[in-house]
């Protein structure tokens, strides 16, 4: 038993704590981890979402307005993982905001902000929730923005540049390829502002790699995802980023949208919801780091 034990704490340490701690890029073992963590979440949100009395009672459904009203949290996860990356946390405390701990952290700040907005709605002291959920996850984004600015300031840099030409670069991308699936495709659907969003989240992922494995003056980074830094490898250029992405995009958009009227919204909608976030929120952590020289 002993043998056993000390096994799967060799295991832990190797795979999962000695990553984290010496800021590794992810391995095999850590992707299909969070990858089944992801799936997992995904299914017990669609649970709750679909078996809450208290949801129903209070109004809030998992639809297009919720997931879009969700977006800031999304933005927030990847500037609060900038504090980690800036060494402001120290001790134990840092890796809560951390892969995978922030997701838990972040999930049930979630959470705790549709209990509040529910119950205050419900006692009519805000009309609507939505603009209530959305506007804490604003407000949160900007807090912590704001540190990172000051910290910048004082501590390394803020480079304007950076922070004008990687959203530049997403937003030229997901022009194209949104264009590409409206008119040459003749996807009319594209133009659903989820689609939209996803698109250019992971657009805003792919610029921010391509531009800071390539071009940025200072810091070297490198890729920690195991599918996309052996492809960097394999071709020599982070810009392969862009064809993966568009790999993935593609039949991703167009399956989804296969199983809307067949799906259980809430599922589909948590399911796309999964989607943003894989892309949005490392893209939005990646460019800041670069922004602030991390």
């Amino acid at each position: 038993m002993t043998i056993l034990w000390t096994a799967v704490c060799n295991f832990i340490s190797k795979y999962y704590i000695v990553p984290v701690r010496d800021g590794e890029p992810y391995n095999i073992v850590e992707t299909l981890t969070y990858a089944i963590i992801l799936i997992i979440g995904v299914y017990l949100l669609y649970r709750w979402f679909s078996n809450s009395t208290w949801l129903s009672e209070h109004g809030i459904k998992l639809d297009s307005a919720f997931i879009l009203a969700t977006i800031p949290y999304v933005v927030l996860g990847g500037v609060l993982r900038v504090i980690q990356d800036a060494g402001m946390v120290t001790g134990d405390w840092q890796y809560l905001i951390v892969t995978p701990p922030i997701y838990f952290v972040l999930f049930f700040f979630v959470i705790g902000m549709i209990f509040i907005g529910g119950t205050i709605r419900k006692n009519d002291l805000i009309k609507d929730f939505l603009s209530f959920y959305a506007l804490i996850g604003c407000m949160a984004v900007l807090v912590i923005t704001l540190i990172l600015a000051a910290w910048g300031m004082t501590h390394t840099r803020i480079d304007l540049f950076i922070l004008a030409i990687i959203p530049l670069m997403a937003i030229t991308a997901s022009v194209l390829v949104w264009a590409c699936m409206r008119y040459v495709l003749k996807w009319e659907y594209v133009s659903d502002p989820l689609y939209l969003v996803l698109i250019f989240g992971q657009m805003l992922d792919a610029s921010a790699t391509s531009y800071g494995l390539t071009f940025h003056p200072a810091v070297h980074y490198i890729e920690q995802h195991v599918v996309g830094s052996n492809l960097i490898d394999m071709t020599g250029t982070a810009f392969v980023m862009f064809p993966l992405k568009l790999v993935v995009l593609f039949p991703a958009i167009y399956i989804m949208q296969l199983y809307r009227k067949e799906a259980n919204p809430a599922f589909w909608h948590l399911v796309l919801l999964a989607m943003i976030v894989v892309g949005l929120a490392p893209g939005v952590r990646d460019m800041i780091r670069m922004v602030l020289y991390v």
